[in-house]
């Protein structure tokens, strides 16, 4: 029963619905949509004491918006601290040394990172540009230990 519609109003949507419910051949026990205006009023019109509830995930985004919206402010913090990659990647050109090869690749690690975006309300994009952040961090951090420890044997060598 599908069909196209002029316009998606409750005036329109309302006949749709009563020819729905009486082609189904079972009682209408209730209605789930996306919320629209016009939707929930031809619902009341057309299906009197009919309940209607928001879909599950519709329902959940609302619910999840404030929390959403703290999400994206920390991330919008975030990419503000990491902002200085190209200008590396600049200074790097020309070079193919182990060195500019690696800091390429951790330049590469934070971009991917702050260009990955959730979509709520399931995917928490500023947690996880958070986790990748800190991995790239964490990985840079043992790299200096490996090369400490070698700078540190090599003398004790002397």
């Amino acid at each position: 029963m599908a069909r196209s519609l002029l316009s998606a109003t409750a005036k329109d949507l309302e006949p749709l619905l009563r020819e729905v419910a009486g082609a189904v051949g079972v009682p209408v026990l209730g209605v789930v949509s996306d919320g629209q205006t016009s939707i929930r009023r031809a619902v009341e019109r057309a299906l009197p004491g009919v309940p209607h509830q928001l879909c599950q995930f519709h329902f959940l985004r609302e619910a999840a918006h404030p929390v959403f919206e703290a999400d994206r402010h920390a991330k919008v913090r975030l990419k503000a601290e990491v902002r200085g990659v190209r200008p590396i990647e600049r200074a790097l050109e020309g070079q193919d040394d182990t060195t500019a090869e690696v800091a390429r690749g951790y330049c590469a690690a934070v971009r991917s990172a702050i260009t990955d975006d959730g979509r709520p309300p399931l995917a928490a994009s500023g947690l996880r540009l958070k986790a990748r952040l800190e991995a790239v961090a964490d990985s840079l951090d043992r790299v200096r230990e490996k090369g400490a420890a070698r700078r540190r044997s090599r003398s004790c060598a002397n």
